[in-house]
């Protein structure tokens, strides 16, 4: 190989990792208004009205739980551990015809464990719905009103007694959905740029299809079928 090649081969590799570098650090330079609306969805709005409005305050707030959560790489559950989760999941949508909040409390219990189990952190609700934020933005909302219905006699701003935990728990299941995805190669984030799509949700495949890697799981009831609390 003569010395010319060699030289050429030299610049090729140094220029390729001043590219990669140069990629590496406007990723995780804070994200513009665009990038978190697109990343966050609903929860963007959620935390816009949550600082009264102040658009500032709200992209500071979720640009630093990127920086927290950002690299944050999902677990992949065993075969065995999904369909023991998707089982209970079917078994709280069973409960909610006879006892719709015994159901709601059920699926907020099990949306935590299985987070956990993801490798989002464990314990502290508020700090486990953040990271979940990140990398699961426009299903996270079911989280939060799943876990309020949980705590509360009545579901707050969600509607009034079992068509608010009805609603709830729809939302829920989006997330729970997408928790027991198989985890994809491409699907962990970097900290900044957007996540690659996830397996099929309920919200987004087709009517009556089986969510890709992981058994379908059938909605049970209906709001007229669905007793009163």
């Amino acid at each position: 190989m003569s010395t010319g090649v060699i030289i050429a081969l030299i610049v090729i590799v140094a220029a390729v990792a001043v590219v990669a570098a140069a990629v590496t650090i406007l990723a995780r330079r804070p994200q513009g208004g665009r990038s978190l609306q697109r990343r966050f969805g609903p929860e963007y709005d959620r935390t816009v009205a949550r600082h009264d409005g102040d658009t500032k305050a709200a992209e500071h707030d979720l640009a630093e739980r990127v920086r927290r959560h950002g690299s944050l790489r999902e677990r992949a559950l065993e075969p065995g551990v999904r369909e023991k989760y998707v089982v209970r999941w079917a078994a709280a949508q069973e409960r909610f015809v006879e006892s719709p909040r015994e159901a709601v409390a059920e699926a907020d219990q099990l949306i935590g464990e299985v987070a956990g189990a993801r490798g989002f952190p464990d314990g502290q609700y508020e700090e486990q719905y953040a990271a979940l934020s990140v990398h699961h933005g426009p299903h996270v909302l079911g989280y939060r009103r799943v876990h309020r219905a949980a705590l509360a006699r009545t579901p707050d701003g969600d509607g009034a007694g079992t068509e608010g935990l009805r609603k709830a728990m729809l939302e829920a299941r989006a997330l729970f959905e997408e928790l027991v995805s198989p985890v994809r190669q491409d699907a962990s984030s970097n900290g900044a740029g957007e996540k690659p799509s996830a397996a099929p949700t309920a919200s987004t495949r087709p009517e009556g299809s089986a969510p890709e890697g992981r058994a379908h799981l059938p909605w049970s009831f209906t709001r007229r079928q669905a007793k009163g609390s």
